[in-house]
């Protein structure tokens, strides 16, 4: 099952045409994304049977407050809960999420991080992240 989240300043559960179709303009709030895929796991994905992978898309702009809840969302409610979790920033230049998010990289092994600064690169990194890697190696 794939679950698809987009956010502006709220965030709200979309099909996936919607999710890659619509535009949203305002101010960024990122937790409000990473709250609502905390509640979707925690109400419909908990237990054994299901291995949860999350993939977050930006362009790392966020409002700064917020940056530092999304590493503490990240770290304290979802990493628990997922086999995986990639994030990939669309922007060169680092932005407030990307600092935020590098500190959770060397404690958890089932984070990555990636940028994207051309279209030609989507492809490539997104087969990077989730590329298959031998059974017993942790992803």
């Amino acid at each position: 099952e794939v679950v698809f989240i987009r956010h502006h300043t709220q965030a709200a559960e979309v099909s996936e045409e919607e999710f890659f179709r619509a535009t949203e303009s305002g101010g960024t709030v990122v937790s409000s994304a990473l709250t609502l895929m905390n509640q979707i796991v925690r109400d419909r994905y908990m237990g054994s049977e299901w291995n949860i992978y999350g993939a977050q898309a930006s362009d790392g702009d966020n409002w700064q407050q917020d940056s530092a809840k999304c590493r503490d969302l990240l770290q304290r409610q979802l990493l628990p809960l997922v086999r995986y979790f990639a994030y990939v920033q669309v922007a060169e230049e680092d932005q407030n999420l990307w600092e935020e998010y590098s500190t959770l990289r060397e404690a958890n092994p089932h984070f990555a991080m990636q940028k994207i600064t051309a279209p030609h690169q989507i492809f490539p990194v997104f087969r990077e992240l989730f590329r298959r890697t031998p059974a017993g190696s942790g992803v």
